[in-house]
């Protein structure tokens, strides 16, 4: 049975890929859809934008009314609008990005959601649509970033180690990098803060440090290369 809506114009949708970091693995949230079509089957979180809201503010109620997740900050990634990429009529999505700590967030599946749940980026089932497109997308966009400006940061806990930091950009870079070279070329920005603290754990207690904002946004304007 053919889908059909009121309107011949295409529709406008959202969807949004949040990654989050967990005990050093790069994860991403989705979501099983209740309905059809390809009910049962995991996907972006995301919907329809409605006549009376922006579609930034699409993107923050699908996310809260699918996951759960509130006060994220979304950035906007890339429109897809292939033919056929939604078997029910002509759709045009526009893709966020976002990244959070787990830690600070709880998933609840909700509206026309079955379940919310963190994948793996080495474990994503099969997702409906051309969320799979979307996902890489995402990834390559994240990926990019990361290696012209410290955005992980928003993965990470108020105070880290350098081991955690290193351990982030693998995850997400997907390759393992030399622990010397990676701190000596981090550490020479000047952008990380040493604390008075250390972590404690059954090796020999590790510095932490904090990340200094004021300082990479003079960095920035000045223009600076932040290739590992």
């Amino acid at each position: 049975m053919a889908f059909t809506y009121e309107y011949a114009r295409p529709a406008l949708t959202v969807d949004c890929v949040v990654f989050g970091l967990d005990e050093g693995e790069l994860k991403v949230l989705l979501i099983q859809r209740g309905l059809k079509p390809f009910r049962g089957r995991w996907a972006l979180p995301g919907g329809f934008v409605r006549v009376s809201e922006t579609v930034d503010d699409a993107a923050r109620r699908e996310l809260a009314e699918e996951s759960g997740l509130k006060n994220v900050f979304l950035e906007q990634l890339y429109t897809f609008g292939a033919l056929y990429r939604d078997p029910r009529e002509r759709v045009v999505s526009v893709a966020y990005y976002a990244l959070v700590r787990l830690a600070d967030f709880k998933t609840k599946a909700a509206s026309d959601a079955k379940a919310a749940r963190w994948f793996a980026l080495s474990n994503v089932p099969p997702l409906a649509f051309d969320h799979g497109e979307i996902l890489e997308s995402a990834i390559a966009r994240l990926r990019g970033k990361l290696r012209y400006g410290p955005i992980g940061f928003e993965l990470l806990p108020d105070k880290f180690t350098l081991s955690q930091l290193q351990h982030l950009y693998e995850a997400v870079l997907g390759v393992a990098l030399d622990k010397r070279n990676f701190r000596k070329k981090v550490l020479a920005f000047d952008f990380l803060v040493p604390v008075a603290e250390q972590a404690k754990g059954a090796h020999r207690p590790a510095q932490l440090y904090r990340f200094d904002s004021v300082k990479y946004q003079r960095l920035r304007k000045q223009g600076f290369n932040f290739e590992l």
